[in-house]
C-alpha cells in the first residue's frame, strides 16, 4: 500500500510538473552552461515547454538523423497569432508567390517570421544551450518585453540541427572532464578526438549543404524551411576561443543580388546587438571574415530566398569546454558563451517586432521583383545534354529548392554559350530544361545557374564558383530573351527490358549506371564491359557499356534488371547474339569480365574527416555497396589480402611514405590491387617512388633591377597573399576518354580547383585528365596561381605489376554536389584494374 501511494504521488507530480512552465535550470537541475546537455534532455525540455504552454508553443518533428535522433522545430507565438498559425504561413507564402492561393494579399497585420537555427556544427555547443533559454524567455509570463514582441512576431526555433554531431562531442566531453573543469587550454578536455563533433554522421558539414541538400538532415530541414520562408533567419555558430563575438553586418563580398534593404537591416540588427554588448562590456566585431557569397550557408541561402540571413559567431567551439583561458588571460566559460547567444537571439526578435511591417513589406517586394526578373539581364537559362540522367538530376535539385522550370518549346534561340563564353545560336541536345528568371525563386536560380558570380572583393571565406552546368557537366546558355517553354516531362520513360535468352546491354554514362552496376555485383551477377564502342541492331553503344549474359547468371536475371532499370532510370536493352554490327564481339579481348571490387578505405586520425565522409556516404547512401573502414594508424598491422581496392582520401598523413607502409602498399598493388590516392595523398606519394612528381613552379624571368616587390605594407598582408590564392575556381580538364577511368565522359570535364598542385605528365602511365594553358573557367584564382595551373596532370593511372595506382589530385566528390565527378571516382573503383 505504501509503494502504491508513492507511485500515485510520483505520477501526480509528473502530471503537475508537465503542465507547469519551468525554466531550463528548474527542469534540468543545473544552471545552463555549468554542464553540457545531451540532445535527449534538450528534447525533453522543449517538449515540457510545449506541454506547459499549449496556447503559445507547437512542437513539430520534421525528420530524423542518420543515427535516429529527432529533428524538431518549435513555433512560438502569442495566443491570438498561435490560433492562426496556418493562416499566417499561407499568407506569408502568398507574399512570395509560393502559395496555391495566387491572390495578392495585403501585408498589413501579418506577423514577421523569425527563424532561429542552433548547433548546425555539433561541437559549437553553446547555441543549443542558448536555445532553451531563448525559448523560456519568449514564453515566460513575467517577461513583459517578449510578450510585447510576440504581438507581431512569430518565432520558429530549431534547437539542434545536428544532433548526431552534438552528442558525439557532448558524450565525449562529459566522459573526460574532471569533477572541476580545467581552464588550461592544453588540457585533454580541449582536444576532441577525430572526427570531432562538427559534422553529421557521415562527417558532412551541414552548413555547406543548404542549397545542395545531399544529407538527410538538410533534406528534411529545407523542406520545412521552404514551407515557411521567414523574413529573418539566424544561424548560431562558434569560432576560435580567442575571437570575441561576431554578428552582422557581414564582410564583403556580398553577392550582387543582395538587396539594399537586406544590407541595411543587417546594420539595424547589428547596432541593436552592439547596444546590449556595450552595456555588458562584451567585445564583438562586425564586417570581417564572414562574407555573403557561397549559396549553401545558413545565412546566404535565406538571403537568396528573401530573408535577412545572418550568422552569429561566439568564441569557443570545441576548444572552449566548460571554461578555458584565452590568449588575453581571461577565462571564457560556457555560461558566458550561452549568455551572448541568448542575448543576440532576443535582440533579433526585438528588432523584428519593431520593424515587423517593414520586414513583411520588403519581403513581398523581394518576391514581386523576382517574379518579373528585376535586375537580371538574363531572362532564361537553358541547360542541355544528351545524357538524360544529368538533366533529371538537375531537375530534382531545382525542384527541392522550389525553382520552377520547363523545357524549350521553340528550338531557335541565341544566348551566351557557357563553354565558349560567346553569344551563339543555341544548340539543343537530346534533353533540356529551361529556367525563367521571371518567377518567385528567380534570385536563387540566378545564383545557382549563372556562369560566373561577380566578385567585388576577392577575400572570401569559401569557394567562389559552383555553377550547376559545370558541376553537372552539361551545356548551358544564358539567354537575354524570355523563351517560350513547355511543361517539363521526365527525360525518359523507362521500359523494362524484353526477355532474352542471351543477354542484356546497359549504357554506362551516369552515376545511375554505376548504381545498377554496383547492385548487380553485390548480388553476385557476372558483368562484362566493352573497352571500345560497338553497334548492335543499328544502335550505337559507347565505351564502358555493361554486358550481362544470361549464361552463368541467375534464371531471374530479367526480373532483377527490370527492377534496377526502373529504380535507377536506366534503359536496358535485350540482345540476342554476341555478334555485333560494328566493333568488338562479346568474345573479343576488348570485352572484359568485371571483377568484384572489395573496397577498403583509410579513415580516422591522419585522414580528412570530410573527404573520408564523402566516400563513405557515396558507398552507403548512393551506391549501397559495401566498404570497410580502417584507421590509417593501423595500416601497418592490417591485412589487405581480402581486398582489391584501397582508397586513400585527402589527409595529413605521417606514415604514408614510411618504408614498411610503402612496401606493404606496393605489394598490394603489384599483386593486383587498385590504390586510389586522392588530393594530398597524391602529393604525399609524389615524394616517393610511385611514378608521379609534383610540377615545380619555374620562374624564368631574370630580375636585373632591385626587387621592390619584397616591400609590403603590413596592413595589406591578407590581400598580398591573394595572388597565391585559389579558394575554389572552376577549371576545364581534358580527358582521355578511351581510358576506363574516363568512360562515360566526353573529352571534357570541369573540376573545382582549390590548390595550386599540378603534376608532371606521367612517363610510365596514363595521363587521363590534364590541364592545359588557358583552361580557367570561373571563380577567383590569383594571378600567380593562374600562371602555374597549366600543362600538367590532375588525373592519372600508373600500372604496377598486375595492379594500378589511380591518382585523383582533385576531389571529384566535393561536398557530393559536384555531380559530374561521382562517375570518375566510381570508374576508379569498378573499372580500373580489370
Amino acid at each position: 500500500m505504501k509503494n502504491l501511494l508513492a507511485f500515485v504521488f510520483t505520477v501526480l507530480s509528473f502530471c503537475s510538473n508537465s503542465q507547469t512552465l519551468q525554466s531550463p535550470e528548474q527542469f534540468l537541475g543545473y544552471k545552463i552552461g555549468t554542464r553540457y546537455t545531451p540532445h535527449y534532455k534538450i528534447i525533453n525540455y522543449v517538449r515540457s515547454v510545449a506541454q506547459a504552454k499549449p496556447d503559445m508553443v507547437k512542437i513539430e518533428k520534421y525528420g530524423e538523423t542518420y543515427e535516429g535522433r529527432e529533428l524538431l522545430v518549435l513555433y512560438i507565438a502569442n495566443p491570438d497569432n498561435f490560433k492562426n498559425l496556418e493562416t499566417i504561413r499561407q499568407k506569408n507564402l502568398a507574399f512570395a508567390g509560393m502559395s496555391s492561393n495566387k491572390t495578392a494579399a495585403a501585408t498589413t497585420g501579418n506577423p514577421a517570421i523569425v527563424w532561429l537555427s542552433y548547433n548546425v556544427h555539433g561541437n559549437e555547443t553553446s547555441s543549443s544551450e542558448a536555445a532553451m533559454l531563448t525559448l523560456f524567455s519568449l514564453v515566460d509570463p513575467t517577461n513583459t518585453s517578449t510578450k510585447e514582441w510576440l504581438k507581431n512576431t512569430v518565432v520558429i526555433i530549431d534547437p539542434c540541427i545536428n544532433p548526431d554531431g552534438r552528442d558525439r562531442y557532448v558524450n565525449w566531453f562529459n566522459s573526460v572532464v574532471g569533477q572541476n573543469y580545467n581552464t588550461d587550454p592544453q588540457s585533454r578536455e580541449h582536444f576532441e578526438p577525430w572526427p570531432g563533433g562538427r559534422t553529421n554522421h557521415y562527417n558532412f558539414d551541414l552548413n555547406r549543404d543548404w542549397a545542395w541538400q545531399t544529407q538527410k538532415e538538410s533534406q528534411h530541414r529545407l523542406a520545412k524551411y521552404n514551407q515557411w520562408l521567414p523574413q529573418i533567419h539566424v544561424d548560431f555558430h562558434e569560432q576560435s576561443v580567442n575571437q570575441p563575438y561576431y554578428f552582422a553586418p557581414a564582410a564583403e563580398p556580398f553577392h550582387e543580388v543582395i538587396t539594399p534593404w537586406q544590407r541595411e537591416f543587417q546594420n539595424t540588427i547589428g547596432r541593436n546587438n552592439a547596444k546590449y554588448f556595450d552595456q555588458n562590456g562584451w567585445l564583438y566585431f562586425t564586417k570581417q571574415l564572414f562574407d555573403l557569397l557561397y549559396p549553401a550557408y545558413g545565412d546566404t541561402y535565406p538571403l537568396y530566398n528573401g530573408a535577412i540571413g545572418m550568422t552569429f559567431e561566439q568564441g569557443g567551439g570545441p576548444h572552449g569546454g566548460l571554461g578555458t583561458t584565452t590568449n588575453s588571460g581571461e577565462v571564457l566559460t560556457l555560461v558566458d558563451r550561452v549568455n551572448h547567444h541568448h542575448t543576440t537571439g532576443l535582440s533579433t526578435v526585438e528588432m523584428a517586432s519593431q520593424n515587423a511591417q517593414k520586414l513583411v513589406t520588403e519581403f513581398k517586394k523581394f518576391f514581386d521583383d523576382s517574379k518579373v526578373g528585376k535586375g537580371n539581364p538574363v531572362k532564361t537559362y537553358v541547360l542541355t545534354s544528351d545524357n538524360a540522367a544529368k538533366i533529371s538530376s538537375i531537375a530534382q535539385l531545382l525542384r527541392v529548392n522550389g525553382v520552377e522550370f520547363g523545357t524549350v518549346a521553340n528550338k531557335a534561340f541565341r544566348g551566351l554559350n557557357y563553354i565558349s563564353g560567346k553569344q551563339e545560336n543555341g544548340n539543343l541536345k537530346k534533353y533540356n530544361l529551361a529556367v525563367s528568371t521571371s518567377q518567385p525563386k528567380s534570385v536563387l536560380a540566378r545564383v545557382l545557374l549563372e556562369q560566373k558570380s561577380k566578385l567585388v572583393d576577392s577575400v572570401t571565406y569559401d569557394i567562389t564558383a559552383w555553377s550547376l552546368p559545370f558541376a553537372y557537366n552539361v551545356d548551358a546558355y544564358a539567354v537575354s530573351d524570355a523563351i517560350s517553354m513547355a511543361p517539363y516531362q521526365p527525360a525518359v520513360t523507362i521500359k523494362p527490358p524484353s526477355s532474352s535468352t542471351y543477354g542484356y546491354l546497359i549504357p554506362y554514362n551516369s552515376i545511375n549506371s554505376v548504381k545498377v552496376l554496383s547492385q548487380l555485383l553485390k548480388q553476385g551477377i557476372k558483368v562484362r564491359f566493352s573497352e571500345r564502342p560497338f553497334s548492335y541492331n543499328q544502335k550505337q553503344y559507347d565505351r564502358g557499356t555493361l554486358i550481362v549474359l544470361q549464361k552463368a547468371n541467375p534464371a531471374n536475371l530479367q526480373t532483377v534488371l527490370s527492377d534496377l532499370s526502373t529504380k535507377n532510370e536506366v534503359e536496358i536493352d535485350a540482345v540476342s547474339s554476341g555478334f555485333m554490327d560494328k566493333g568488338p564481339d562479346f568474345g573479343s579481348s576488348d570485352v572484359r569480365p568485371m571483377r568484384v571490387p572489395k573496397v577498403v578505405m583509410l579513415t580516422g586520425e591522419q585522414t580528412s574527416s570530410l573527404a573520408a565522409g564523402e566516400v563513405w556516404h557515396l558507398f552507403e547512401q548512393q551506391l549501397d555497396y559495401p566498404i570497410t573502414l580502417i584507421n590509417a594508424g593501423d595500416l601497418a598491422r592490417t591485412s589487405l589480402k581480402n581486398y582489391n581496392v584501397l582508397v586513400v582520401p585527402d589527409g595529413a598523413y605521417r606514415n604514408l611514405t614510411d618504408k614498411n607502409i610503402t612496401d606493404k602498399l606496393k605489394e598490394f598493388v603489384t599483386g593486383g590491387g587498385t590504390l586510389i590516392a586522392m588530393e594530398t595523398a597524391v602529393q604525399k606519394l609524389s615524394s616517393g617512388d610511385w611514378g608521379i612528381k609534383m610540377k615545380e613552379d619555374k620562374d624564368d624571368k631574370k630580375e636585373e633591377k632591385p626587387d621592390y616587390s619584397a616591400l609590403k605594407r603590413y596592413e595589406n598582408r591578407e590581400r598580398d597573399e591573394l595572388k597565391n590564392s585559389i579558394p575554389g575556381a572552376i577549371y576545364q580538364v581534358q580527358l582521355d576518354n578511351s581510358h576506363p577511368l574516363a568512360f562515360g565522359y566526353s573529352d571534357t570535364y570541369y573540376t573545382l580547383k582549390q590548390d595550386t598542385n599540378v603534376y608532371e605528365f606521367l612517363k610510365e602511365g596514363w595521363n587521363v585528365g590534364i590541364i592545359k594553358k588557358d583552361n580557367y573557367v570561373s571563380g577567383f584564382a590569383g594571378t600567380r596561381v593562374k600562371s602555374q595551373l597549366k600543362d600538367g596532370l590532375l588525373f592519372g593511372v600508373v600500372p604496377m605489376g598486375t595492379g594500378s595506382v589511380v591518382f585523383l589530385a582533385e576531389d571529384p566528390l566535393f561536398r557530393l554536389f559536384w555531380e559530374s565527378g561521382k562517375m570518375l571516382f566510381s570508374n576508379a573503383v569498378f573499372l580500373v584494374g580489370n
